[in-house]
This record gives C-alpha cells, structure tokens and sequence, in this order.
C-alpha cells in the first residue's frame, strides 16, 4: 500500500533581511517571508514571539512591537520544515539612499578617499547595496545583495553621501545604529522610479502609462517598432551591406551624413534612446612630419562595443563596455594633410557612444597632440534586432517594480535622495512629478509622511545654461525647491560645491553633512539651523532691489574675504539680466545696477554651472538659488514620453 507523503517548503524572507541588517527603532517592525499555503510561522526577536499563518498562495507576515536602539540581537523565524536565524541584528534608525549617479557614488571615488576608508572604523553602520534590476511589473524580492558593517574592508563600496550622512547622525545620536538601503542608478529618470498607478494618477502621464509594455515579448515588439521608425525619421532607410563596407575608407563621400560634436554619448541627443550600430567620421589634417609615424589614438571609454579605422586601416576593437580605448596606429598608416578616421560603435543596449574627457580624446605622438574633438559625421547602419529591458530610463515604472517594491514595508524612518540631473531637460514638469513619485513612495510604504531629504543639483556647466540663455539646470534647482511644500521634507544646497567640468563633484562629505543638519533639526528634534538663507520678498526702492530672507540663522554674510557678493542679476520690464551689485545690509541684500533703472526681477544663481554664488548665514549654509519672476523658462514644453 503506497502512502502519500507530504513535502514542506522552506520558510524563506526577502533578501534584505539578513545578518547584521538594522531594524528600525521605535515603530512596528514588519517582518514577511513565504512558506506553505497554511503554515504556521513562529518569529521571535528580542524576548518577543510573534506567530501567524501563512495564506492561500503562501505569504505571511508578522509585525514586532517597537524596539529601542540596542543590539546585537538574534532574529529567528520557524516554520514546520526549517528555520532561519539571522545574527548580529541592530536596532537603530534606516534610511532608503535612491536617486542616480551621484547617490550611487562610493566613498573610494571621493575627496580624500584613502584616509576616509582607513578610519572607518564604525561597526554601527550598516549598508545594504540593492542589485540594479529592471521589471515591467512589481517584484517581490530584490536580486541580492548582503549588509556590511562599515570597516576599512568594506566602505570603499558604500554610498559616499548616505556614509557620510550616517556618520554625522551616529556621532549626534549618541551611537544609535544606522542602516543604509542603496537602491540607486545611474543616469535614472525619477519617472523609472514611480509606480504605474502613481503615474496614471497624473494627468499629463496617461497617455504614456497606457503605452508601457506589461510583458517583455510586448516590450520587444513595441521596442522594435520604434527602432525602426526612429531610423526612418532620421535618414529613410538602412544602407545596404556594400555601402557600410565602404565607411571605413577615405574615398566614401559623407557629405549627407549628420553632424553631432564628439565627445558625447549619441543616444541622448542625437538619437534618443537609440540602440544599434552607428558610424562616425571625421577628417584630420595631419602635419607632415608626422606622416608616416607611429601614434597613439586615445578614445576614452566608448559604449558599448567599437571598431576603429584610419584610412581604411582598422587600428583596433574592443567589445568591454566602458572600457577605455587606446589604439597604435602603426608606421606608414598616417598620409601628409587629409586623414579619415571612422568608428563602427555597436551599442546594444543602454548607453550608446563617448565619454571621453576632452583632454582624451585625441591623436599623440612624436610630441604632437591632435585633437579630435568637434564635429564629427554619423550615420545609423543597423539597430537591434533582439532587444532587452536593460535601459533604465526606457520607459517609466521599471526601477519601482524591480528595486523599490520589494523593499516595502520594511520599516525605515526615512529617504535621502540625489538625482535630477536626467530630468533637467523638463525641469517645468518635475515640479509635480517629484512630489508625485514621493506622495507614492510614502502611500505604499504605509508609514504616513515619512521625512524625504533630497540634495539640490550641484554646479554643472551642463549645457553653458545662463538667465540669458535659459538654464536647465536652474529650472531643475527650482522645481526642487518648489518640493519642500510637501510635509517632512528637507534640501541640501550644494551649488557652491559642485565641479564645473565633473557632473559627479567628489566632495559627498559636505554633502552628507548637510542632509543629517536637515534630519537632526527635522527628524531628530535637536536645535539646528538646517538651511541656508531662502528668499523671501523683494521690494524695489527707486533702482534698488531690497530682498528679504528666511533662514538667515546668526545674520547674513559673504565667503569672499571682502564680502563682496557674487551670481546676483538684475533685469527691468525688458526681461533682459544683467550682472548686479549686492551688498548686505543686516538681514537684507541690496541690489542695483546701473544698466537697471526700475528692477522688476532678481536671479540668484540661476545658471547651470552656478558654482561662484556666496551668499550664507552665519552658521556656513548657502542661500537657495532663485529668481523672484514666473516668466517662461526653457523647459515648459518638456514632457516624458
């Protein structure tokens, strides 16, 4: 007689819960995992038991009493089959650290980088790095990932902003634990970041979220159809096999081919968001004692695959992603005067093209340099017939799916952020899509208004953006500041540490420093001035602007040692700026010019790179940037699409 046997699942929980996490102190811990449909679950953790049954399709979850700050403790959960035991488990405060690059950004490529990791030697920090993951459709778990302990061994890799941010609140909080949950990626759009519902709740989305693929086979259909119909938009049809053979050679005339200046990444402006194989040309004009010697081409790194002719002669190929490339072109390949140096770049997915510095991208040797940087010819020779979901910024939803929901609803106290710069270029409408993606964090997270600190865009020279040219990134800085309308949350202004020429500034220790000044004073409850001096009224008396602020902290005063004040502008009714005395007078600046006789609009920092403005409070904190108008900016008619 055969007897039927019962086989159990494994109790298992989501990957974020591990060995040395942080649980949040304070609040009702949610703990959930998977078993069998029916199973009974037995949690215990710090002298308390807690048991529930698993449901239908398995799920279960149990939410622990709130906890003061202490540790090490023993989490412990049992089902009929196994157990799981985690160790060294704190209690203490966990923030969610998302945004792009510059959150993403670890303390081994930060300013003073060696001695910051040699004297990490703090154990109550801890820091989870969440996998990058993509997903049309909301996940339950994150990919993996593990929590370290901050130590000389393990920092290097952390977030430089959210370690930097840790280490002053473990200082302030008298060594309260700190958890930190990077779930961050480079060159992200805030719009990957949100929900499908949430977008569908904004009215100017609609018509986008109703054309977000649901499954992959309908991603790849949809992904093809607009490949091909970008090619078509831009040069009609794909050349035959016989014509691209001749691109590498000097004879092709490419005289209706398209322009773009190289450096620069082709699918960002060029080509939006296209993956495939394009071309480039350009001509050089060698001098000729250099003819004939051997040399040295330096690309920098290229995305993704390349292969690199001059004169017809292939002088190299690389198939690594990012790699840099340095190329020698032998002896006898380079001819007196006209030159042609051409790149097959094959970008499958993802980011397509150079991003060389200037200073690297060029033609050396014999102690000559030849720059190659400038215009250069392109042409699209094919796109790709198999594509992935491996773009982040491919459509909206797919980093909340992959890297955001399966982190609710572990309990945190709160968010840090750092991006903006991918969506500098509809600035207008990140007024209400920040809030948006926000609003929707905290209503599934399901733990009320949560504090949100979030770092201003540092000084960039982006694209030379100027009150007189329209400034992106001033448009951006702006709608950020609109931001803090919403409850509990808190800006880090960073314009006066920024990299004109480095979007990635290296010092993130300043950067933390002033997020944990917005949770100490907000979050925490301690007497702080967080903020630097905002503006608040402008009043105008004969030629002169007189414009009031709040946050002045101990008084108003100027970095520069004669206290001379820098990035002010003035405009009249003409709408047109122009560069403005401003000199402190107690709580207030004063500002003229003798090209303004009625001023009608004062900029502060209004620029891309805005990096020379000076205006703090006595206690070291820079004022916002502003503008006291609401005359149309450059980026109104942006919308994501």
């Amino acid at each position: 007689m055969l007897m039927a046997l019962q086989t159990w699942a494994d109790v298992r929980l989501p990957k974020i819960f591990g060995s040395h996490m942080v649980l949040q102190r304070r609040k009702p811990v949610p703990v959930w995992g998977w078993s069998d449909p029916n199973e009974k679950i037995t949690v215990q953790f710090n002298n308390q038991t807690k048991t529930t049954k698993a449901d239908k399709s398995g799920k279960w979850m149990v939410r622990l009493d709130p906890i003061e700050a202490g540790g090490p403790f023993a989490l412990a959960v049992a089902g009929k089959k196994n157990t799981v035991t985690f160790d060294d488990v704190l209690v203490g405060e966990v923030w969610i650290c998302s945004g792009q690059s510059n959150m993403e950004w670890v303390v081994k490529s930060s300013t003073n980088a060696a001695q910051e990791i040699q004297e990490a030697n703090y154990p109550l920090i801890r820091h989870f790095k969440v996998p990058h993951d993509l997903s049309l459709s909301p996940k339950d778990d994150v990919l993996g990932g593990e929590w370290q302990a901050a130590t000389p061994e393990t920092v290097g890799n952390f977030t430089a902003v959210g370690y930097f941010f840790a280490r002053e609140l473990l200082k302030e909080l008298n060594n309260v634990p700190i958890g930190l949950l990077n779930t961050s990626w480079g060159g992200t759009q805030s719009e990957s970041w949100t929900s499908r519902e949430a977008m569908d709740s904004f009215e100017e989305f609609k018509p986008v979220v109703s054309t977000i693929p649901k499954t992959l086979e309908e991603f790849a259909s949809k992904r093809l159809e607009q490949l091909q119909t970008q090619v078509k938009s831009v040069q009609g049809e794909l050349p035959g096999v016989a014509e691209v053979q001749q691109w590498s050679g000097t004879d092709f005339d490419d005289a209706n081919w398209q322009t773009l200046r190289l450096p620069d990444l082709f699918d960002r402006k060029a080509l939006p968001g296209f993956d495939g194989v394009v071309w480039f040309r350009r001509e050089i004009t060698v001098p000729a004692e250099l003819a004939g010697k051997e040399m040295t081409l330096t690309l920098g790194p290229v995305f993704d695959a390349d292969e690199t002719y001059l004169n017809g002669v292939k002088v190299g190929t690389t198939t690594q992603t990012g790699q840099a490339r340095t190329y020698t072109v032998r002896g006898g390949t380079l001819k007196p005067g006209r030159n042609v140096i051409a790149i097959r770049v094959d970008d499958q997915n993802g980011t397509g093209g150079f991003t060389a510095k200037e200073d690297q991208f060029k033609l050396s040797g014999a102690g000559q340099e030849i720059s190659l940087v400038g215009d250069w010819k392109y042409r699209i020779a094919d796109y790709n017939r198999n594509p992935a979901l491996v773009n982040p910024n491919m459509t909206g939803t797919i980093l909340y799916n992959a890297m955001i929901h399966p982190l609710i609803p572990y309990a945190i106290q709160g968010a840090i952020w750092y991006q903006g710069e991918s969506n500098a270029g509809r600035a207008y409408q990140y007024r209400k899509t920040f809030p948006l993606m926000i609003t929707d964090w905290r209503t599934r997270w399901g733990q009320g208004d949560f504090p949100f600190l979030f770092v201003q865009l540092a000084s960039f020279n982006a694209a030379n953006g100027t009150s007189a040219t329209g400034s992106t990134w001033g448009e951006l800085r702006e709608a950020q500041t609109m931001t803090l309308a919403l409850p509990n949350t808190g800006m880090a202004v960073t314009s006066d540490i920024g990299e004109s020429k480095d979007i990635h500034p290296k010092n993130k220790q300043d950067v933390g420093k002033r997020l944990a000044l917005n949770a100490l004073k907000t979050v925490y409850g301690q007497n702080r001035v967080y903020s630097g001096p905002v503006f608040k009224a402008m009043d105008v008396t004969g030629n002169k602007a007189v414009l009031t602020f709040d946050h002045v902290g101990g008084g108003l005063q100027s970095s520069d040692k004669y206290g001379y004040l820098k990035g002010f502008e003035v405009a009249g009714a003409d709408q047109k700026f122009h560069w403005a005395k401003a000199e402190i007078q107690g709580d207030k600046v004063i500002v003229s010019s003798s090209e303004v006789t009625t001023p009608v609009s004062v900029h502060y920092g209004w620029a891309d790179d805005n990096g020379e403005v000076n205006l703090y409070n006595k206690e070291g904190l820079p004022a916002v940037p502003f503008r006291t108008d609401t005359w149309p900016g450059k980026t109104e008619a942006g919308r994501f699409k």
